[in-house]
């Protein structure tokens, strides 16, 4: 109506309402709505934060988990290739120990070889001089042929016909065979290393009746005369008697045939043999018709 517009006019069944309250009654649903809509937000990413953080976490395990693995193989691989390098060491340890053992060996060996060498060459040239110095004794007689020297595999040999020893058909020593012994004796007193074997060697003939009562064969009678060859040689000559031994062989080793009278007197013989020393025991040792038998 005129003169009322400032006045409202309400819908029936509607009460008047106060403007100021009005227009706020919503702003406590609204700070609700936000804060519900913040702790959701919050919590979302709260929740994705704590996934995030467990899967870091997750992984962070995994990878140490991963590197204690890796620690335990390495570890495992550096105790085996230690073990192997300690095996290998040890191997090769023994190895040089060998070849220094051999070494050692084969040192002391050339070492003693030598020795051997020098040894043999010293024996040889004492053994060249008393040949030379034998020949120079007894050079008349080697030149008539009754007496043979030879030499070889660090032997001397003397062979000494019969006749130049003995008178015929007897044991005892002529006064030649002991001028030609004692020569020969000035030199074999003077041999070191050596024994001396003196050998009474006959021809196939059996002993005559007139020596059958003494020497009933030619053992008895090599023997005889080897032993007084032996008995001069120590007695009269200055020869060791513990350098010699004496042997009979009768006729059992011959030199020639039988069949001829030349043959039979180089048969009829005394050897003097001189060799390296015999063993302990053997040294003196006289041999008898029953050990030659």
């Amino acid at each position: 109506m005129p003169g009322d517009s400032d006045k409202t006019v309400f819908a029936k069944g509607m009460a008047p309402q106060n403007k100021e309250g009005g227009s706020k009654a919503w702003l406590p649903w609204l700070v609700t709505a936000v804060v519900a809509l913040l702790a959701g937000v919050a919590g979302y990413l709260g929740y994705g934060a704590y996934s995030m953080q467990k899967e870091r976490a997750e992984a962070a395990e995994k990878s140490a988990a991963e590197a204690r693995a890796r620690t335990v193989s390495t570890e495992q691989a550096r105790k085996a290739l230690e073990a192997q390098l300690s095996q290998q060491l040890a191997a090769k340890d023994q190895k040089l120990t060998a070849l220094e053992d051999e070494r050692t060996r084969l040192s002391t060996e050339r070492e003693q070889l030598q020795l051997a060498v020098q040894e043999k060459d010293a024996e040889l040239a004492r053994l060249k001089a008393t040949y030379e110095d034998i020949e120079q004794k007894l050079k008349a007689e080697i030149a008539d042929g009754e007496i043979r020297l030879s030499q070889g595999e660090g032997r001397i040999q003397v062979d000494l016909v019969d006749k130049i020893l003995f008178d015929s058909g007897e044991a005892s020593l002529s006064p030649r065979g002991g001028e030609v012994l004692a020569r020969l004796g000035t030199v074999l007193s003077k041999v070191e290393n050596r024994s001396i074997l003196v050998s009474g060697h006959t021809d196939d003939a059996p002993p005559s009746q007139r020596l059958a009562a003494t020497y009933p064969t030619n053992w008895e009678l090599s023997v005889a005369r080897a032993v007084n060859v032996v008995r001069f040689l120590g007695e009269k000559a200055s020869v060791p008697p513990g350098k010699l031994v004496a042997a009979g062989h009768a006729d059992t080793k011959p030199v020639a045939s039988n069949a001829n009278a030349k043959g039979r007197a180089r048969n009829r013989r005394i050897e003097i043999l001189l060799i390296p020393d015999l063993p302990a025991g053997k040294q003196g040792e006289t041999k008898t018709a029953a050990d030659a038998r």
